[in-house]
């Protein structure tokens, strides 16, 4: 199942999307998370925790899909 997230300005970094959409309840969280490949940006393992990600991209983490969406 997908969900749309809405990026507020050009772009949101993946740990910070992570914790806003409550897929971790933390940073560090999110940063494991990323460093042990369990994340993917458009169907590649993202490896980079600040990675800028923009509307149109899909992101993919512990069964949950997100599809980011330009807010407005």
């Amino acid at each position: 199942m997908s969900k749309e997230f809405a990026v507020r300005g050009e772009y949101i970094q993946l740990d910070q999307l992570l914790k806003a959409a409550a897929l971790v309840g933390s940073g560090g969280e999110a940063h494991a998370a990323v460093q042990a490949g369990r994340v993917t940006v458009d169907g590649q393992v993202e490896s980079r925790k600040r990675a800028k990600l923009r509307p149109g991209q899909r992101v993919e983490f512990h069964g949950e899909t997100l599809v980011l969406v330009a807010e407005g």
